[in-house]
């Protein structure tokens, strides 16, 4: 059990002001702490419900030497958050999930990597630095594969597939001629994620894994339990207790993985936050991710994750959002409206989550 936590009334600073970092300043809140939060948009979704904003680039050392002064620990919502200033302020002020998870996620082929060295199975894949180099990975993996690029992408952006009668003419230069790799199409069945925490002290906990089905690239649904074996679902939370221990982690983490007919797994990406295949938590657990992050940073025990109730949570993506009133009428159904303004297409505007007694 921790021994030193951070004392009520304290300040966490988040870095990053949308929806995952409005849900962090929920819980601090309801755990007695304040929240302060660094984002360069006004009236973001985190700083309706947060003590203070202070609206400034995420790559301003002033900016972010204001919120390390407001602060007695530091957060992320997000991991593309510019490592060298949250290295600069670690050294005055403690930055949870650390800084080293933080590079590991923002680099495809650092990912890769660091799973391996963690002894966690990942597609095949291939370096690429130019328009030979996929030309030549294609030509390995028989015509078929996913080019990626090694930074920045999310939500199915910065990707290209191919079939086998695609032609990769340009393709490199499409993508925007940066460093990317190409996966192996892999043959799998579904996708789970596990969420999973680690306190300073070193307690892990688990919640458990999720079945993801994604559309155009977003997350849509996440449902528990996941239709796998319990072997699958120990592997999984496993693998992940494993990339905890390895960096010494500390918060919450999201790990995606690839489930193969035989019920094997392969590591897909890791996000060093709380994540959006996590956000059921909040309906279906005593304690959600959220919580259990402020926990960890704070220095407090971690919470219970066992889950009291199946359910399946939707993202409402754009437009969904205006089926509000419709879902408020339906007596199973928890949602979470995250305060933006507009609602364009594939733009994540809240979630709902639909619960039922566990079986």
């Amino acid at each position: 059990m921790s021994t030193v936590h951070l004392p009520l009334g304290s300040t966490i600073g988040i870095v990053g002001g949308g929806q995952l970092g409005r849900m962090l300043a929920m819980a601090a809140a309801k755990l007695g702490y304040r929240t302060v939060v660094l984002e360069p948009q006004a009236d973001c979704p985190a700083a309706q419900v947060a003590n203070r904003q202070i609206i400034g680039a995420y790559d301003s050392l002033e900016s972010l030497e204001e919120l390390a002064s407001s602060a007695h620990v530091l957060t992320y919502e997000f991991e593309n958050v510019p490592v060298g200033g949250l290295t600069h302020l670690s050294r005055s002020v403690p930055v949870f999930p650390p800084v080293g998870a933080l590079e590991v996620s923002q680099d495809r082929l650092a990912e890769k990597r660091f799973f391996e060295k963690a002894g966690i199975a990942t597609a095949p894949y291939r370096v690429v630095d130019d328009q030979q180099m996929l030309e030549a990975a294609l030509a390995e993996f028989e015509g078929e594969g996913i080019l990626k690029t090694r930074r920045l992408g999310y939500d199915g952006k910065g990707q290209r597939r191919f079939s086998k009668d695609d032609v990769a003419d340009d393709a490199f230069a499409d993508l925007g001629a940066v460093p990317a790799i190409l996966e192996a199409v892999v043959p799998f069945e579904r996708e789970v994620s596990v969420i999973a925490v680690r306190a300073r002290d070193g307690e892990m906990v688990f919640y458990d894994p999720a079945e993801n089905v994604h559309r155009d690239g977003i997350l849509a649904t996440s449902t528990v339990p996941a239709s796998i074996s319990t072997a699958t679902a120990d592997a999984a939370i496993a693998a992940a207790s494993a990339v905890l221990e390895s960096i010494s982690y500390v918060g919450v983490i999201g790990i995606e993985f690839f489930v193969l007919a035989d019920g094997s797994l392969i590591a897909n990406e890791m996000a060093p936050r709380v994540h959006n295949s996590g956000h059921w938590t909040e309906a279906a657990c005593l304690i959600s991710q959220f919580e259990n992050h402020i926990r960890a940073v704070a220095g407090l025990p971690l919470g219970s994750t066992a889950r009291h109730s199946d359910c399946e949570m939707h993202n409402l993506l754009g437009r969904e959002v205006a089926e509000i009133a419709h879902l408020a009428a339906e007596p199973d159904v928890s949602l979470h409206i995250y305060g933006k303004g507009e609602a364009r297409a594939g733009r994540k505007m809240g979630h709902y989550t639909r619960v039922k007694p566990r079986l």
